[in-house]
């Protein structure tokens, strides 16, 4: 799991559940049947850290003195903004609850009394909820752990001591340049093939990444350039890829996996990327009006021997057991063979077992034949 999260650079968070929390679920999508546990634990013992990165993330805890001197280029951010804002006008209180956790020790949102969350967002909150995000943003307070997903909050120097490996403080002397080497570095890294692009989003860095800026890169050999088919622009891959970039271009590279992504897998969330790389065409329509959602309120596309072939609009409904398929999508262009049939009736029924939900309730699908085949594989699976 571990590995996993450092090839990935990051882990983006997210509370919704729906189905499995995001990223519980990216990683069952390149793991398979794993204890969520393990995620849990990692935190807790200091292997993992939350940081502000792609958004609000689990990174490797080697990167952690990364992401706090970048935090200083991250002004603009909405997150920072907020949270400077938030102690102008709250000083005294932001103070008296980093004294009270230096005392007690550390708290969750819940141990303080207030009104409970309401649709607006962050300023909704509680005011001691909002002052421990804002705290959480500026570096004062970090994340020790998780209890049933809610954070746990405590001085930041107190996580610090416990991070596994130690913290490489001379880390956090690294200025601009040598910080956004690194990210760019990395975030080729972890796609895989890259258009300049989308090298930004990764990270969120700003400004955008360019041909030019990546020159050098190429020249020192860290990054090598790439045509690929169909692609006006030049793409790049990291020089740590070079074995299988050969493969690739023998054509000796070949998908085997079937999974469910996450609407916030990273193979998805530039939706630019998406369409370049699969020709697949995603939005994250939790975020959608419902009237104006084409295919779901929590749509997971479906990863198939390296292609995207279709998207479900997934439901698990925990305490029945079922795993609710509301309506399954297959691109227009994808042959609903036998093969294939039975590959994503297994992807979806390990899915659903793993997530404790073993029951598939299949609704409907487009072409509506797809729903009739998939039943009797699912019952299999």
């Amino acid at each position: 799991m571990l590995a996993t999260i450092t090839r990935m650079r990051l882990l983006q968070i997210d509370s919704i559940h729906v189905v499995a929390r995001s990223p519980y679920l990216v990683l069952h999508a390149r793991l398979g049947d794993y204890d969520p546990q393990w995620l849990d634990d990692a935190l807790d013992a200091g292997r993992l850290a939350e940081s502000w990165a792609h958004e609000a993330c689990f990174v490797p805890s080697a990167d952690l003195p990364l992401h706090q001197a970048w935090r200083r280029q991250r002004s603009t951010h909405w997150a920072y903004k907020h949270a400077a804002r938030m102690h102008g006008e709250h000083r005294q209180g932001m103070d008296g609850l980093l004294d009270r956790i230096r005392a007690a020790g550390a708290m969750r949102a819940a141990d303080f009394e207030g009104e409970k969350r309401g649709a607006g967002g962050w300023w909704s909150w509680k005011p001691e909820k909002r002052w421990l995000e804002a705290l959480f943003a500026m570096g004062e307070l970090m994340v020790t752990r998780r209890e049933r997903f809610q954070r746990v909050y405590d001085l930041s120097e107190r996580v610090e001591a416990k991070l596994d490996p130690p913290m490489d403080k001379s880390l956090l002397q690294l200025d601009h340049d040598a910080l956004r080497r690194h990210f760019i570095l990395d975030s080729v890294r972890a796609l895989g093939v890259a258009q300049a692009r989308w090298i930004a989003d990764y990270y969120r860095l700003k400004p955008t990444v360019t041909d030019r800026e990546l020159a050098p890169l190429v020249a020192s050999g860290e990054l090598l350039t790439v045509r690929v088919a169909d692609w006006k622009v030049p793409a790049y891959v990291h020089a740590e890829h070079a074995d299988l970039l050969a493969q690739a271009a023998q054509g000796k590279l070949r998908g085997t996996h079937t999974a469910l992504l996450s609407p916030f897998d990273p193979v998805v969330w530039d939706r630019s990327r998406a369409q370049a790389l699969f020709g697949f065409e995603y939005t994250i329509e939790c975020y959608v009006p419902a009237p104006k959602r084409t295919y779901g309120y929590y749509v997971l596309p479906i990863l198939h021997r390296g292609r995207l072939i279709g998207r479900l609009d997934a439901k698990a409904h925990r305490s029945d057991g079922v795993f609710e398929i509301k309506a399954l999508f297959l691109e227009p262009d994808v042959e609903p063979t036998p093969s294939l049939l039975r590959d994503v009736a297994k992807a979806i029924a390990a899915t659903a077992r793993w997530h404790g939900t073993p029951a598939v309730r299949l609704t409907r699908s487009r072409p509506s034949s797809i729903a009739t085949a998939l039943r009797p594989l699912l019952r299999e699976s």
